[in-house]
């Protein structure tokens, strides 16, 4: 596509967006924001974000994304579990921003290669079954990353940015690519909030280590 065909396809995008998707996107902004800020509204917020997500992505024949956000739904109320608890003597927070160990790098590795195996074939069977429209490689990476993002998330691991980076530089251009332009936007913007959330992420777990 051409400058002025993106141009013209993001201006007709922004145009037919409708009222659940603006929600979702504000929502998802505001979940990201609260998650860099360590402050368990990331998960109530994040909870409106993603059950409105998981009907959009299967109306627009994401199914990889539709999984990832029933997943982020489970996983939401995991995280709100566990970012809740306290000590019982001091009331401060049990779980803490944690770097992975160089064994936790390599389970999340694992944890991703096989859940994009597992998205990606599936995807190719609903490619080739009733859905000629998803795009099995890209929906299964995005899909994927987002799954490890958020199962990390969950743990307080600063390794989760940086699977939350590569899902929203693979979400930019494929919810763009269908017809979602205000959520590829939303994905610009939580990319530079990840960005922002690592830095900040990394600066507590050094303090935390002293």
């Amino acid at each position: 596509m051409t400058i002025p065909q993106v141009y013209d396809a993001f201006i007709t995008g922004i145009q037919e967006t409708g009222i659940l998707e603006f929600i979702a996107v504000f929502a998802g902004i505001g979940s990201v924001w609260f998650s860099r800020k360590e402050n368990i509204w990331v998960y109530p917020i994040g909870l409106i974000n993603t059950t409105i997500y998981i009907y959009l992505s299967v109306k627009g024949h994401l199914y990889g994304e539709a999984s990832v956000n029933l997943y982020y739904t489970i996983m939401s109320i995991y995280g709100w579990i566990l970012w809740s608890k306290k000590n019982n003597h001091t009331k401060e927070k049990m779980l803490k921003i944690q770097f992975s160990s160089s064994k936790e790098w390599a389970e999340q590795v694992f944890f991703f290669g096989l859940f994009y195996a597992l998205l990606f074939f599936s995807l190719q069977q609903l490619q080739v079954s009733f859905a000629p429209e998803a795009i099995p490689w890209a929906d299964a990476f995005a899909s994927a990353t987002a799954y490890t993002g958020m199962w990390l998330m969950a743990r307080k691991k600063v390794e989760s940015w940086y699977w939350w980076i590569a899902t929203n530089i693979a979400s930019i251009p494929l919810y763009f690519m269908k017809g979602y332009v205000f959520t590829s936007v939303q994905f610009v913007v939580l990319l530079i909030l990840a960005i922002a959330g690592l830095i900040s992420w990394r600066k507590k777990a050094g303090h935390a280590g002293n």
